[in-house]
């Protein structure tokens, strides 16, 4: 019998966040799987005559640190967002810290839906990003080793 991992019942009020160093090398990643060229993230004059003075990364880039919030900690592995309403406040750079931060506002009991306030900070306190986020989460079969 295939074990399932199946999930607590994430609760109004709870808090997750995540923390991570944004690099040179993400805007590379995030280009490689996008497509996004636009020059704010390359040319440092063109980023340099623009409202932002320097290199930003791609929103992309700044809003992945909450996929990582909701698959590893809340609601958990299994989630998927449904729906996102994401502003984004304020510019981030290669060499910031973020920290994306989820809080459940609603939690439904018939079916494995939560919807969330979102957002991502930057290590001098700067919101870059905030919203709410709706999500499913799915109990994961545990697949059997087939060796």
């Amino acid at each position: 019998m295939t074990p399932i991992q199946t999930r607590s019942q994430p609760k109004v009020g709870q808090t997750a966040q995540l923390s991570r160093t944004i690099t040179d090398s993400d805007i590379v990643l995030f280009t490689q799987i996008s497509g996004d060229h636009n020059p704010l993230h390359y040319d440092t004059a063109a980023a340099k005559a623009s409202r932002f003075g320097e290199i930003v990364v791609q929103g992309g880039v700044t809003s992945a640190i909450l996929n990582a919030v909701v698959a590893e900690e809340l609601p958990g592995p299994g989630t998927v967002f449904l729906n996102v309403n994401w502003d984004f406040k304020a510019p981030v750079r290669p060499g910031d810290v973020i920290t994306g931060h989820v809080e459940v506002t609603e939690a439904r009991a018939d079916k494995p839906i939560t919807k969330l306030r979102t957002s991502v900070v930057r290590d001098d306190g700067t919101v870059v990003l905030e919203g709410t986020a709706v999500c499913y989460t799915m109990d994961l079969g545990m697949g059997e080793d087939e060796s």
